[in-house]
């Protein structure tokens, strides 16, 4: 790409339970040195002040751009905005339903349909469950169309010790698998 090497990356939130690991991402970003552009659904920003106490405007402090869900006219928007990735963090079935249909009926939706288009990666942390059969099918026809399903399941084998450290070491999976340089999963290394 003709801009910096810093990554670029768009961040979506819905209104799934997991807030936390949407902050936790974005944070994690920041540090890292990515360039962040976030659009939160209405449900998504009603669920990140229920679960952390964050209000719309906390919660955009924290990317670089924050977007409406409905300023469809929005850079991001548009295939010609160069990007490298896009998380939902969290996914909720709604959301994996429009993006598996092809509905951009908002910015969220919008962004992860173009993310698709130009084949960059775009990957959703849903979160439900258990799953019924229209949200495997969904997840199916995501990862057909080159998405990647991430359910934020935690590790135990490095034995946590906190709920912190749990989403700690899932946001490091997401990153590493966008290809953040400096993302600390923790790796199993046999008995």
């Amino acid at each position: 790409m003709s801009r910096s090497t810093a990554l670029r990356v768009v961040v979506g939130v819905t209104g799934a339970s997991g807030a936390v690991y949407a902050v936790r991402l974005l944070e994690r970003l920041r540090a890292a040195g990515c360039e962040t552009h976030l659009v939160a659904s209405p449900a998504g920003v009603l669920n990140v002040h229920h679960e952390l106490a964050l209000d719309r405007k906390e919660l955009e402090a924290l990317a670089d751009v924050a977007y409406g869900a409905s300023d469809i006219g929005a850079a991001i928007a548009s295939g010609s905005f160069a990007t490298d990735a896009m998380v939902i963090a969290p996914c909720s079935m709604k959301t994996l339903a429009a993006i598996a249909h092809g509905l951009s009926d908002n910015l969220l939706t919008r962004a992860a349909d173009v993310t698709l288009k130009e084949r960059r990666r775009l990957v959703l942390m849903v979160r439900e469950t258990p799953f019924n059969l229209a949200h495997l099918r969904n997840m199916t026809a995501v990862t057909e169309m080159g998405g990647v399903i991430f359910p934020p399941l935690p590790a135990f084998y490095h034995r946590p010790q906190s709920v912190d450290e749990l989403v700690g070491d899932t946001v490091e999976r997401v990153l590493a698998l966008i290809g953040v340089a400096g993302a600390s999963p923790k790796s199993w290394t046999g008995l």
